[in-house]
């Protein structure tokens, strides 16, 4: 018994240096996911603003679609950056599609969801039957740290990017088309020029499966009159009420007074009623029945 044991204590201490030599060799042979330093590529889209897939800083987005669909990604961009979109629309097959063009088309808003300017690239291109791809870009303007209310500069946040195909023949709506999208953000907060303000907090939307934030102020309170309480509470609809009440009354008082005539009197301008010439005069003993 104790021989056998001996035996198997050998073979296991004999086998150590070969696994020893393949341990590092199935560890090189299977890649570990952050060996790129870069987020794998999403995969899907967004259908509309609340849906917007979410991309990470360097990641990008590689989905297959079908011709004429919205689609929607959101990003982040800081004070100081400058922020650019690229993307590559690889069409449907000649073949399947028709004579007329289609036109495909890039916006970009920020988290107001207001247009942005693109200072640079190409927003809209127009693809003919024999083109197999498009490529579409844009440049923003540098993120600024704050902005007067009326003024659409882009400020820090999220950024929508919305691909969409304004022009396409009725036919070829549906085709599959595949769409690859690339966000890069040159700068960082050093490179921002001095604007002399600040912003209190960074448009952030509600992006990404419906998710809401509320945000509400602190609600001011009314300033208080010795009138406040008749125009609010339970009693001013019965306030205002007997009111209108009362002045109609004495305004029907007071009208029937002025239009109405003395009562037994007739008035002084039509004088007495003369009698009429011809007529019989009445006698002492009219309508007494003598003769």
């Amino acid at each position: 018994m104790r021989t056998s044991f001996l035996r198997t204590a050998a073979a296991a201490l004999a086998l150590l240096p070969a696994l020893a030599l393949t341990a590092p060799a199935a560890t090189a042979a299977s890649p570990s996911p952050s060996a790129s330093g870069s987020p794998a590529p999403a995969n899907k889209a967004g259908t509309s603003f609340l849906t917007a897939v979410n991309l990470a800083p360097g990641q990008d987005a590689a989905v297959s679609v079908s011709t004429g669909d919205y689609l929607y990604w959101a990003f982040g961009a800081a004070e100081g950056q400058t922020a650019r979109v690229d993307l590559t629309i690889t069409l449907a097959p000649s073949a399947d599609r028709h004579d007329e063009p289609q036109t495909w088309s890039v916006e970009v808003f920020d988290g107001l969801r207001r247009r942005q300017a693109c200072t640079d690239g190409v927003q809209t291109a127009t693809a003919g039957k024999a083109t197999g791809s498009l490529a579409l870009s844009c440049t923003l303007r540098e993120i600024r740290s704050w902005a007067e209310p009326w003024s659409g500069d882009p400020l820090p946040g999220s950024y929508y990017v919305r691909l969409s195909v304004p022009e396409a023949p009725q036919p070829d709506l549906g085709l599959p088309a595949s769409v690859r999208l690339h966000v890069a953000a040159k700068g960082d907060e050093d490179n921002a020029q001095p604007e002399g303000g600040e912003l209190k907090a960074p448009l952030v939307p509600p992006a990404g499966g419906g998710a809401a934030t509320a945000r509400a102020a602190a609600p001011e309170e009314p300033e208080e009159h010795w009138y406040t309480g008749w125009f609010s509470g339970w009693n001013s609809r019965w306030f205002w009420t007997l009111a209108g009440g009362a002045l109609a009354a004495l305004a029907g008082v007071a009208g029937y007074t002025l239009t109405r005539h003395p009562r037994g009197r007739r008035p002084a301008r039509y004088g007495a009623v003369p009698p009429q010439s011809g007529a019989p005069q009445p006698g002492p003993y009219a309508g007494s029945g003598q003769p």
